[in-house]
């Protein structure tokens, strides 16, 4: 075991729960940590529901292809813990991780906080030491009370889609999602947000009124559309003609779109339009419609494509339904393993007119799964025992056919774990 994953584990132990949303502890360690948060380069805070991973793949590429160096935390990790925290353009070092890490624990002092909360510490602390140019901040759970809403003056903040997900936490309506992501609004800086439901817009334009932010919406304040070639985006600034976005899928124009219209709304001297272009044919961000080449795919017959994507909620499930439309060229089977804490029905009810067979699947390491039975009852009864999804490979046949595997990030782990070579 890695001194890193050692620290985070005897942290486990110092908060009743994983998840409990708030902002006094973590503020307080900060303090005994002399601040780290207000030693930052500029901050790019993305939130959302759907998307915020993708849209901060964008707003690192469109930098790092001007030039930048970009710090850059995300979650969750897929396969190791230090793909949350890149510093400069470069993951986290195992040494530097355990030090900080080390570090921030003896700061804390055995005081109660969740590991989410001493993790955001310990990139707060690393970035605020590294030398960088920018910061791309995604937060963890909802915007008001997650703990990266300790920054308190960003750049500009972005919020992606918003559909219903993490309702034990967030609320069980779409408005009181809304109200929690907008928590991340600051008094005079814009915010770039993409194609949203009415009831989702409303609250998000009363609260940038109510904290004086300026809200930039799709359709309203910007737009994107497809172009010969690629996309055109447009906003007050004037048009620009893009290549099409280097992570596949319809919906990624709105994640782009976003990156691109908080930069320009930001508008730092070192932004050009050859670097938005650039950086959205270079983006890159795994296990978003992300096609498969290794150990795993090799299982197949010859002529067969094996896909995987993260897509795990209601707003997850549609999006990749407007993909599978597209990929009627060719039989579908869908592989789904999800967690346990997902509201099933949701998330396959779109998907299930575009597949040609249905595999439900829990990994043997996978976190909190959802039972296989479960996915079934969810299904129907279409879906069909892997158990899991080597078993579900094996069990496949007839012509060239396009495999798809979904459901959970901590699924997708699982599978790119696999997928290596030599696994």
């Amino acid at each position: 075991m890695a001194r890193s994953d050692a620290i985070i584990d005897r942290l486990h132990a110092l908060h009743p729960v994983l998840i409990d949303l708030s902002l006094g502890r973590l503020q307080g360690l900060l303090a005994r940590l002399g601040h780290p948060e207000r030693a930052l380069p500029p901050v790019v805070h993305v939130a959302g529901t759907n998307g915020k991973g993708s849209c901060c793949a964008f707003l690192r590429a469109i930098a790092e292809a001007a030039g930048q160096r970009v710090h850059v935390f995300t979650s969750p990790h897929l396969v190791r813990f230090h793909e949350r925290i890149r510093l400069a353009g470069r993951l986290v070092e195992e040494d530097t991780l355990a030090a900080a890490l080390a570090e921030v624990e003896a700061r804390n002092a055995g005081a109660p906080i969740t590991v989410f909360e001493v993790i955001t510490a310990t990139a707060l602390l690393l970035f605020s030491r590294v030398p960088a140019d920018l910061l791309v901040l995604e937060v963890g759970l909802g915007g008001r009370f997650d703990a990266t809403n300790v920054v308190e003056a960003p750049a500009v903040t972005a919020i992606t889609s918003i559909s219903m997900d993490h309702m034990d936490f967030l609320g069980d309506r779409l408005e009181k999602i809304a109200f929690e992501k907008a928590g991340i609004l600051k008094p005079g800086v814009a915010c770039a947000t993409g194609q949203q439901a009415p009831v989702v817009l409303r609250v998000l334009e009363e609260h940038a009124a109510a904290v004086g932010a300026r809200l930039l919406p799709r359709g309203a304040a910007w737009e994107v559309t497809p172009a010969p070639g690629g996309l055109r985006y447009a906003d007050a600034r004037g048009a620009l003609e893009l290549p099409p976005p280097a992570l596949l899928g319809a919906h990624q124009a709105d994640n782009a779109g976003i990156a691109i219209a908080a930069l320009r709304a930001w508008n730092p001297p070192w932004l050009s339009d050859q670097a938005i272009a650039t950086g959205l044919a270079r983006a890159e961000w795994p296990a978003r419609l992300q096609r498969l080449q290794g150990a795993l795919a090799a299982r197949l017959p010859p002529g067969w494509e094996l896909w995987l994507d993260g897509g795990h909620n209601a707003g997850g499930g549609a999006a990749l339904a407007v993909q599978l439309a597209q990929w009627g060229d060719r039989p579908l089977h869908l592989i789904i393993g999800m967690k346990g804490s997902k509201v099933v029905e949701d998330f396959l009810q779109p998907l299930l007119p575009h597949a040609t067979s249905l595999w439900a699947v829990a990994e043997p390491e996978q976190h909190q799964a959802t039972p296989v039975e479960r996915i079934i009852a969810a299904s129907g009864g279409l879906a069909r025992p892997g158990p899991t999804v080597a078993a579900a490979l094996a069990q496949l046949g007839g012509p060239p056919a396009r495999v798809l595997v979904c459901g959970s990030l901590y699924l997708a782990g699982e599978v790119l774990k696999a997928d290596a070579p030599g696994a």
